[in-house]
Parts: C-alpha cells; structure tokens; sequence
C-alpha cells in the first residue's frame, strides 16, 4: 500500500546526509552490513531512523521470541499495515536468516492459517493487538499464554508495532523500491 502522495524528500546516502544523519546511518550500517532504501529515507528525520534502529534491535535481543517468532511477529504486521517494502525484507530474512518455514511465511503473506498452532497463535494474537489497538480480550490473551507465551511477551508485540509503524508508514510515504537483495521474496498487497 502506498500513500496517495509520495515524499519527494531524497533518499540520502553517508555522503549526503547532515552530520547528525551520517551519525545514523552509520549506526544502521553496522547493524545490517549495508543502507537498504528504507534507513536511505527514514534518516531524513535522524530520530524516526534511530527510533527505529534502537526499538529494533532492541526486540531482536530482548523480546524472548526466537528469531522464527519474530518474523512471524514482523510479517504480520507489515502485512496488516499493506507494506510491500517490509513483508518482502521480512519474508527474505524469514528465509535466510531466521529459520522460519517458507509455509509459514508463505500463509502469512497469502492470508491464510498457520499450520503449527504456536505460531499461528502467535499470529493471531499480534494480529489482535494490531487491530484492537491493544485492547485483546482476556479470552484472546489467554489463549496466547496458553500457547507457551508470557504477559511479558504481549509488551514485546507492543514494541514490534510500535517500531513497524514506524517503518511501514515511512515506506508507505517514500513510496520505498524493495531493494535488490529482498526483491526475490518481493510482495505486493492483493
């Protein structure tokens, strides 16, 4: 999904950033290895970029999730927000990095259920969260902690929507090309 009206805003690289944006994309470098098009966008506001850099790799580290759940938590989300940018970087890391089965990936990206009841309940609940804004019902949370899930992880996912709100509505502005290394897993919202 892309907005009606796109950032005309340049993407910006080390050499044309402010100082304080250099400092940024600097940070996002040697977190990934490379400036994908989105952080190139994002670091026209250094603090949404180190908001989301910060938010990120702090549930990357702290969330208790596996590196599998938290694709699921991802894709979900990016996908219930429409962007194309995310879901296709998601689904490549899903693929490559995380360990996460391609038909988990695939069923969240084609909207369909989730074989393997933890992490479908994983999905449903993020996808819960994401559109009661985070007002479940005991019912939906129980059925979460039932799964294996902690209260503690119900504020991970709050964490994992804040930190794709900022991306997602960034790209949905900027109108962001996925970048080549993702554009094999590219997805466009149906």
């Amino acid at each position: 999904m892309l907005s009606e009206y796109p950032l005309t805003l340049p993407a910006l690289d080390l050499d044309s950033a402010t100082p304080r944006g250099r400092e940024v994309l600097q940070k996002a470098k040697a977190q990934v290895g490379f400036i994908p098009n989105m952080y190139a966008n994002m670091v026209q506001s250094p603090g949404l970029l180190e908001t989301y850099l910060e938010g990120y790799a702090a549930f990357r580290a702290e969330s208790g999730f596996t590196s599998a759940e938290q694709e699921v938590v991802f894709l979900v989300i990016s996908r219930e927000n429409g962007c194309e940018y995310c879901v296709s970087a998601h689904s490549f890391l899903a693929d490559m990095k995380s360990g996460l089965d391609a038909q988990v990936t695939d069923a969240i990206r084609d909207g369909n259920p989730i074989a393997d009841a933890k992490l479908a309940a994983l999905a449903d609940f993020t996808r819960t969260l994401f559109h009661t804004r985070g007002l479940p019902t005991k019912a939906a949370v129980e059925a979460f902690l039932t799964a294996g899930y902690s209260e503690r992880q119900i504020l991970e996912i709050v964490l994992a929507l804040a930190v794709k709100t900022l991306s997602n509505y960034a790209n949905h502005l900027f109108h962001t090309p996925v970048d080549e290394m993702f554009s094999g897993r590219a997805w466009t919202q149906k």
